[in-house]
């Protein structure tokens, strides 16, 4: 068990249970009512393995931590999670034995989430717990969550009805079942039906089912680790064996199956189960790994630099001191993390966007000039071409004794920032103060898997955003097997890529990190169909044949 917050009001008079559907496994499937509650709830008791990360995810709660006695505590603010699947000795809670848990937390007076996979009143233990919660006295809701009776086939491409078959059952493959009755045409939906599908497709022809009859048996519906097996009533044992198909899974049979071939949408998408490594600031991976995500892809990152204040804060206050005094002409923010630099900087003084009065901003690109407008400021020069200091360089105005009062520019950077920049402002007539505004730090090594993993190809792709990611990743990781799709994020990355021995397969038209996501997503898109023209089956790049290694260290 871990143990959260401890709530400090007065309890409720009448503890309050909300039963709430978790969906088949993608968390993006959870209601917009389910995540209300848990952001509310006192107490979470959870059902499968996957549910505790699922609520720390969402609501940004820290791992919890192993104190000295060997019990893992959490002290920060977030609801008590009670393990609803097992029980103190390790066993697997009854329906009976869970509601209990459920009753105790609930007599005192909190607000107690029972979450539940798939939705709580279909296929699931919701009913016989909510009548144990009434019995007690105690008010309940119920807010319904996506079945995977009906979305693991919608995620597999395969419709339940359709203009021509409307009829449906769904079986619970318990041992007990009549396969007799099931000798029409009707679409049947089994659950728990892998290992006993053996004897339930003979059973199904011997009722009257053609032998050709369609069947998709699809395993853990809705994650990035879906697979789905299309088969016939006559083969789908032998097929399913051949695939090493394990539950949970979800069999559909009927003709409605036929279907996938044209509708499957998740499983072709351009990264699907793809392994992507993503090597960069941790603070800056959500956008691109939300993108990532997004096309299929299972993104992992890897923290490779650690921004920190620069060792001499003292060039930053006599920067922003001028700034303030009016000593500068424009002020040049060539990343979001000179941006945040200098906006912590005026936090530290109590100065506020007010201060930049009358003075010129410049941004290296449109992500840095959002950062700029999210302060309250508006950047007056972004570079449309090219997004680099290159491009900044090139749309930069010479400096004109008549129309610039001032000569100077105030230019916060990285401490590892090249002299491009600063050269070809002074090119231009204009001053520079280069000022170190934050470090960029090499972060530890991963753990020894991830390492192995990089080195191995076991990785389908990296992205690199920036030349120091991949000197970064290739010092505290090593340099990713050749098999692995290199993506970078612009030419100098990717000049420093090839520098480091890594062949660059994809290069972002634009420097933004979501962009640079489409462009890895446009090299699968077109590498799937290149594979199902060649007679090959569609196949991510880790998972090269053995021959070819071979033939390659020949």
């Amino acid at each position: 068990m871990t143990r959260g917050k401890t709530t400090s009001a007065a309890p409720a008079t009448r503890g309050w249970v909300s039963f709430v559907g978790a969906g088949p496994g993608d968390p993006d499937l959870l209601t917009v009512r389910a995540v209300d509650l848990l952001r509310r709830a006192d107490v979470v008791v959870t059902e499968a393995p996957e549910h505790t990360p699922l609520v720390r995810t969402l609501l940004g709660l820290p791992e919890p931590v192993e104190g000295e006695d060997g019990e893992t505590t959490t002290v920060e603010a977030g609801p008590e999670l009670v393990d609803g699947g097992f029980g103190e000795d390790g066993q697997p809670l009854t329906h009976a034995a869970r509601a209990k848990v459920v009753v105790k937390h609930a007599k005192r007076g909190l607000r107690v989430v029972r979450l539940m996979t798939g939705d709580p009143f279909l296929y699931a233990s919701g009913p016989e717990e909510a009548q144990a919660v009434a019995k007690a006295g105690l008010g309940f809701e119920v807010v319904p969550g996506v079945s995977s009776v009906s979305s693991v086939p919608a995620y597999a491409g395969v419709p339940l009805t359709t203009k021509d078959h409307r009829e449906i059952t769904v079986v619970t493959c318990d041992g007990s079942v009549d396969w007799s009755r099931f000798g029409d045409d009707r679409t049947l939906v089994l659950l728990s039906g892998v290992g006993q599908i053996g004897e339930i497709a003979p059973a199904l022809v011997a009722a009257g089912r053609s032998p050709q009859t369609p069947v998709s048996m699809t395993r853990v519906g809705t994650t990035t680790g879906q697979e789905t097996v299309t088969s016939t009533l006559e083969h789908v044992a032998a097929d399913a064996r051949a695939a090493r198909m394990a539950p949970p899974a979800v069999t559909v049979v009927g003709k409605v199956v036929d279907l996938r071939e044209t509708l499957s949408w998740f499983e072709t998408k351009p990264l699907f189960g793809w392994r992507v490594l993503v090597p960069r600031t941790k603070d800056q991976a959500g956008p691109l790994v939300q993108r990532l995500r997004g096309y299929g892809s299972v993104p992992e990152e890897v923290p490779t630099i650690s921004v920190e204040p620069p060792r001499n804060p003292q060039q930053m206050d006599k920067a922003v001191r001028g700034l303030v005094e009016g000593r500068y002409e424009w002020i040049a923010f060539t990343s979001v993390n000179a941006v945040k630099a200098v906006r912590e900087k005026f936090e530290e003084y109590g100065l506020d966007a007010r201060a930049f009065s009358g003075l010129k901003i410049a941004a290296v690109g449109d992500k840095t000039a959002e950062a700029i407008a999210a302060w309250g400021l508006r950047a007056d020069l972004v570079p449309t071409e090219e997004q680099s200091a290159a491009g900044l360089l090139e749309v930069w105005p010479e400096y004109d004794e008549v129309l610039d009062p001032i000569n100077r520019v105030f230019l916060p950077r990285a401490d590892i920032a090249t002299e491009n920049l600063v050269a070809g402002l002074i090119d231009l007539g204009w001053e520079c103060d280069d000022v170190t505004a934050y470090r960029t730090v090499r972060a530890t090594p991963p753990p020894a898997p991830v390492r192995d993993a990089i080195k191995s190809g076991k990785f389908d792709a990296v992205v690199f955003t920036s030349s120091s990611t991949v000197r970064n990743l290739v010092g505290i990781a090593g340099k990713p097997h050749p098999s692995t799709v290199i993506a970078v994020i612009g030419p100098a990355t990717a000049k420093t890529a090839e520098e480091h021995g890594l062949r660059v397969d994809v290069l972002a038209p634009k420097p933004d990190v979501e962009v640079l996501a489409d462009a890895l997503a446009d090299f699968g898109a077109t590498r799937r169909p290149g594979l199902v023209e060649a007679g090959q089956p569609v196949t991510r790049p880790s998972e090269r044949k053995p021959s070819a290694r071979r033939r390659k260290a020949e």
